[in-house]
């Protein structure tokens, strides 16, 4: 099995942030899907969602996926807050994405860090936060899980949750050997 650890979850959960630190941890690399788009692209995701359109960025989305998840070095990946909407998506982060850790946060949790940081992604629906949040997470949440080998409440500190983490995939690495 891969050394390997995915985290999956709604953006603001803390998959970019989370990652980095995990990453060190197990003296692996670490990888943002996201920002491996923006560089393949040439174009914030924003720019490029509002010039192409969604089915033109999901597709630059899975094939920077697949392109990420090709190899067999160890890793830890940030996955952008859609790439499960896919099957195929889905299917080669069940196959090839390693541990898989669902990081769940409730959408008040996520409403407002995204109020007070965006970080430049797009609105999906066209909805406010407030609006778009708890109904895009409850679309998603299932797909989130079904890919997921544990799911992590992301609602805490960052050190506390990168020690959570980190303890998970060495329980699955052992299981796995």
């Amino acid at each position: 099995m891969f050394q390997r650890l995915t985290l999956v979850g709604y953006r603001g959960c803390g998959k970019s942030t989370l990652g980095p630190l995990v990453a060190r941890r197990l003296g692996w690399p670490f990888l943002d899907a996201d920002a491996v788009l923006v560089a393949r692209l040439g174009l914030p995701i924003a720019e490029y969602f509002a010039s192409r359109g969604e089915p033109a960025f999901r597709a630059a989305e899975s094939a920077v996926l697949m392109d990420i998840l090709a190899g067999t070095a160890p890793l830890v990946l940030a996955t952008g807050g859609g790439a499960v909407l896919a099957v195929e998506n889905r299917d080669l982060l069940r196959a090839r994405g390693g541990t898989v850790v669902y990081l769940h946060a409730a959408a008040a949790l996520l409403q407002a860090r995204l109020q007070l940081h965006a970080g430049g992604r797009p609105s999906l629906s066209g909805a406010g936060v407030a609006e778009e949040v708890p109904a895009i997470l409850a679309r998603r949440a299932p797909l989130y899980q079904a890919v997921a080998d544990v799911v992590v409440e992301a609602d805490q500190a960052p050190g506390a949750l990168a020690d959570a983490v980190v303890a998970i995939v060495d329980n699955f690495t052992e299981r796995r050997q």
